[in-house]
């Protein structure tokens, strides 16, 4: 195989992708970083974060631009979600949650779904959220409750969705649901369901760890009639649709924990070039400077193999199920040890509010649980070992 043919994601970013990089920095700095500490501190959603992703083109930058959006590959997804998660990891989960929401719609949906859903997404009118979690119902999706019946032409859902990221802030919402009890996982379709559908309605905003300017809320379905062209896909094929949604998601929350780990080492190596003790600036202690090495080892690795999983969300390659899984377990396990270094290198400063590693430690944790656990990541990649899908480059 000759460097002509060898896959794209295996080298540096390209001038344009670059060119992606630097445009998000500047806005992030200039834009979403000021607010971060205020956001956080009062459960709020980034609203400045919003505003400015969204004047900028990077607040749904996935969306083709036939639906009139920006058209960005997985990759320039994955560096905006890196570049903003490194100031805010709470503001990441806007470009995060929108792909996650609208991904099902460009994977199977229908056209006139799409076109109905997608434009408001890319205009930065509207948000979309996904739901498939319930209260009985994490890891094992497919043992989920709620449920759709057909009803002349219509669909009427019942049910409670939980952990729905941004619940409550969008608009549209991705819903899976049973609708034939009996066929397992091929029982479940998916719908699109609006905020101002009769009989949606919200619970109060989890009390959570980290992440506290992204709402997390149970998505309450009392009977709520949907027309039946809201079906996502063909009744039946709703799981296999999250679970491709997923592969390719998955990817996005490498990228967040990539740059919440790389916010974090930023932080922590201006940190010990200014800080003195014993008469030197501590970075002169090689004790420290072995931490460091190590962190921004991890971050590296954690960065190429996100990179090289984008590159196959792009290309749907065969092996996307395992690398997927990879990146997000190893760059989510790379940013709560970063993150925890980073607070170490600070000492009890590290430990206040008055600096943002605090924050980024707490940030870093949801990281290794949503969007399937690490363990679950685990058991997704000894499967495609097994099977021996990985790559053999």
């Amino acid at each position: 195989m000759t460097a002509d043919t060898m896959p794209p994601q295996m080298f540096s970013l390209s001038e344009e992708h670059q060119a992606i990089r630097a445009a998000v920095r500047a806005v992030c700095e200039d834009k979403v970083a000021p607010h971060a500490a205020d956001v956080d501190e009062q459960g709020s959603f980034p609203q400045a974060a919003y505003d400015a992703l969204r004047a900028a083109d990077f607040h749904a930058p996935h969306i083709p631009e036939a639906y009139g959006g920006a058209g960005a590959d997985a990759l320039a997804t994955c560096l905006v979600i890196e570049e903003v998660a490194r100031v805010c990891a709470a503001s990441s989960l806007i470009p995060g949650v929108n792909k996650l929401g609208t991904l099902p719609l460009m994977l199977a949906g229908s056209e006139q779904l799409q076109q109905q859903y997608l434009p408001p997404v890319a205009r930065g009118e509207s948000m979309f959220s996904y739901c498939l979690s319930e209260p009985e119902s994490g890891s094992d999706a497919a043992s989920m409750r709620t449920r759709a019946v057909a009803d002349g032409d219509d669909w009427v859902l019942s049910g409670t969705k939980r952990w729905i990221t941004n619940a409550g802030v969008s608009d549209y919402y991705t819903v899976l649901a049973v609708t034939d009890p009996e066929a397992g996982t091929k029982g479940i379709s998916a719908f699109v369901v609006e905020k101002a559908d009769e009989g949606v309605s919200f619970g109060a905003p989890e009390k959570k760890l980290g992440i506290k300017g992204s709402p997390t809320r149970e998505v309450y379905l009392d009977s709520v009639r949907l027309p039946g062209d809201r079906i996502v896909g063909d009744p039946g094929t709703g799981f296999r649709t999250a679970m491709q949604t997923l592969d390719h998601t998955r990817v996005t929350i490498a990228a967040q924990a990539v740059g919440i780990a790389q916010g974090a080492l930023d932080y922590a190596l201006g940190y010990v070039q200014e800080r003195k003790q014993f008469g030197k600036v501590i970075a002169e202690f090689q004790g420290l400077q072995f931490m460091l090495a190590d962190m921004g080892m991890k971050v590296e690795a954690a960065r190429q193999l996100t990179y090289a999983a984008a590159g196959r969300s792009d290309q749907v390659a065969p092996d996307l199920t395992f690398f997927g899984a990879a990146a997000k377990a190893f760059a989510s396990d790379v940013a709560m040890a970063v993150t925890t270094d980073a607070v170490q290198l600070l000492g009890g400063y590290g430990y206040t509010r008055d600096y943002p590693l605090e924050r980024m430690m707490r940030d870093a944790k949801i990281t290794q649980i949503y969007e399937g656990t690490n363990q679950v990541q685990r058991i997704v990649m000894a499967r495609q070992l097994l099977a021996g899908v990985q790559s053999r480059l």
